[in-house]
């Protein structure tokens, strides 16, 4: 199916219906939306055309989304340290109020009401919900040793049955990556993690990771060439070298491909519906992480 087939003109469909549950054998794709298309209110609304026109075209999207920009603007706001260690927010307890606050208060809403514009589609809820996600409190890692970064959490355990239910139902799940730990304190969790546990849990056949650069970059910061695919082995090798930033996403991919996700692309986000071109084109942006090959693959080529 082309990009251009799929998006079809929204402006012919009535902005309320008809609903319809989604098919029994729609194939799930986790999207994950962050970055600098969070905040430009033009790439905002492609965004959400574009995943409606993904529940149109017979997937069934769940959206887990970050905030990165909205929370640091309000801890700035609130005259409150914005640190990072490793990629990883350091969330004191007076900056997990605010990123609570900004997740499922401001940037789930804005998205929700985003996506309802097209009909009745999208639900929103946290990883707290139905206890959906479940989190132990985790370091970053620098230079080898761990660092204390407070209230971040790293998923162990996912519940997916009430996203189940809202797919079920034809529903578009909007998930803000807040989870409980078992020690009854509330985490933050880096989206793109997030993401990663849910996709796997819900036994997704893809992951698409919406950042503001165009991809992998083979040799950064001395080069912009854009690593468009590579396998879960050689990614793992490349881990170590990547720049904080970067770290999470690519790791989140790994971890979704080696537990059974088919493929995982992480793509840039401030390009206008990139979300359709990364998951319908065939020859898409991006970056693109695939299962090793099987053993007897390995052995047809050799």
């Amino acid at each position: 199916m082309s990009v251009t087939a799929a998006r079809g003109s929204l402006a012919s469909r009535p902005a309320a219906g008809p609903f319809r549950p989604a098919e029994a054998g729609g194939r799930t794709v986790v999207v994950k939306f962050g970055g600098n298309a969070m905040v430009a209110p033009a790439l905002h609304r492609t965004f959400a055309q574009d995943v409606v026109d993904l529940w149109h075209a017979g997937l069934r999207p769940v959206v887990v989304h970050g905030g990165g920009p909205q929370i640091s603007a309000m801890l700035a706001r609130l005259d409150l340290e914005v640190r990072f260690e490793a990629g990883l927010r350091v969330t004191t307890p007076e900056t997990m109020d605010v990123v609570r606050m900004v997740l499922t208060g401001q940037v789930q809403r804005e998205l929700v009401g985003a996506l309802n514009a097209h009909g009745p589609f999208a639900v929103g809820m946290s990883g707290e919900d139905a206890r959906t996600m479940t989190a132990v409190r985790r370091p970053a890692w620098v230079d080898g040793r761990p660092v204390d970064i407070g209230l971040v959490g790293e998923v162990v355990a996912v519940e997916p049955g009430a996203v189940r239910a809202l797919l079920k139902e034809g529903r578009i799940p909007v998930i803000s990556p807040v989870a409980r730990g078992v020690d009854g304190e509330v985490y933050n969790v880096n989206a793109d993690l997030a993401a990663s546990a849910l996709a796997v849990a819900l036994g997704a056949e893809r992951l698409v990771v919406l950042t503001d650069v165009e991809g992998l970059y083979a040799d950064w910061p001395h080069s912009t060439r854009v690593v468009s695919r590579l396998t879960a082995g050689q990614l793992e090798a490349l881990l170590p070298e990547l720049a904080s930033g970067m770290l999470p996403k690519m790791e989140g991919c790994l971890r979704a491909v080696r537990a059974g996700v088919r493929s995982a692309r992480v793509i840039d986000g401030r390009v206008p519906h990139a979300v359709l071109r990364g998951l319908l084109a065939a020859d898409g942006p991006g970056t693109t992480v695939v299962p090793d090959p099987a053993p007897e693959a390995e052995e047809d080529v050799a």
